[in-house]
């Protein structure tokens, strides 16, 4: 019994226990519950009150910018209307000192005309003195015109008289021409018409006039001055150089001919005399020929004969060039003594070609001109 009442005992303290726990965790729970609130209202209380303090501090400082900025621009308006005003004036100032320098200018300028033109009237173009000038120019311009109206009036009658001369000239040699229309006793002329009361001027004038007589002139040949001077040996012969005049121009005949001009050229060309002709026996071409024809003839370069340039004549004489004595003369430089390069080695003899002779001029018209047979020479 006891240990079923103990049993009781303790399975009651369980029990009241167990009841006690709940209580106690439902305890909790409220009061974690009523604290999670509070807690939450708490932090929605902080982050409203947090919003209306940043809020406010925003408007705050927003209203203290606004008013700085309107401070700022209101300083600056009077800055800048002061610096404006200050300029304006200045501005003012320069356009009234430059205006008032254009007056004083101006009225500078109206004066020094004024005077001006009193001192150049009065010592330097004077009115009366000008137009006393004046009137005497116009009355010399007036007699100078008259006088130079006389002169062309004498010129143009003079004109008229040599007109009238010269007119006067050439009927009359009209007349001498044709004096063989004069009338005779037994013929009539052209002008002395049986048919007219009176004899016409003309008639009247071949009468008076001489008959023209028409005296052939002597033809004098180019030639004739120098060959006149050859036996009085007054100066030494020259020879023609220069083509006389040629005949008057002709067409062309129809065929294969040649043109007119060019064949009177050619048979009017000048005289051309050989080298020897119309050199002198005492010019220095001559007396070079002349020693030259001496040594060929004293000492000839052919007498022996051609040796052909070949193996199969090595045993014979070789070829010996005998012109000039032999020697050696160093390459000279270009512009020294002579206007184009030299090459000794290139030498047959040992001695530069030497010219003698002149240049021909008959030589350059080769090909120019045509020969008796008539082909180009």
């Amino acid at each position: 019994m006891a240990a079923a009442s103990r049993g009781r005992e303790e399975e009651g303290s369980m029990a009241a226990l167990a009841r006690l726990q709940e209580r106690l965790q439902r305890l909790r729970e409220e009061y974690f519950l009523m604290n999670r609130a509070i807690d939450e209202d708490r932090k929605t209380k902080y982050k409203a009150a947090v919003k209306i303090q940043c809020w406010f501090r925003a408007c705050r400082v927003r209203a203290y910018l606004r008013h700085l900025s309107k401070m700022a621009i209101l300083i600056q308006k009077w800055w800048r209307g002061y610096l404006r005003r200050k300029n304006f004036r200045e501005i003012v100032e320069r356009a009234y000192f430059i205006k008032k320098l254009k007056f004083y200018n101006e009225m500078a300028v109206r004066i020094q005309k004024m005077w001006r033109g009193y001192y150049v009237r009065k010592y330097i173009h004077n009115f009366y003195a000008l137009k006393k000038y004046l009137e005497a120019v116009s009355v010399n311009n007036e007699l100078i015109r008259s006088e130079l109206q006389e002169y062309a009036e004498m010129k143009e009658n003079e004109e008229k008289m040599k007109d009238l001369e010269k007119k006067e000239k050439e009927k009359k040699y009209q007349a001498r021409k044709m004096h063989y229309l004069l009338s005779t006793e037994q013929i009539p002329g052209i002008y002395n018409s049986p048919f007219r009361k009176s004899p016409d001027p003309m008639e009247l004038l071949l009468r008076k006039s001489k008959p023209l007589t028409h005296r052939r002139q002597k033809m004098r040949s180019p030639f004739a001055d120098e060959l006149y001077d050859w036996p009085t040996c007054k100066k030494p012969p020259a020879f023609v150089t220069a083509l006389p005049l040629l005949p008057a121009d002709r067409q062309k005949p129809q065929g294969p001919f040649r043109d007119p001009a060019e064949v009177l050229r050619q048979r009017y060309k000048p005289l051309e005399p050989t080298l020897r002709v119309r050199e002198s026996m005492n010019s220095p071409p001559a007396k070079a020929r002349e020693a030259a024809r001496r040594e060929e003839w004293r000492s000839p370069i052919h007498d022996n004969e051609f040796l052909p340039f070949s193996s199969y004549h090595k045993n014979d004489e070789k070829y010996k060039p005998s012109l000039f004595q032999s020697g050696k003369y160093g390459r000279e430089a270009y512009g020294t003594k002579y206007f184009r390069e030299v090459y000794p080695k290139k030498w047959i003899a040992d001695k530069d070609f030497e010219t003698l002779f002149p240049s021909i001029v008959l030589f350059e018209k080769f090909g120019k001109t045509y020969s008796s047979a008539g082909e180009i020479a």
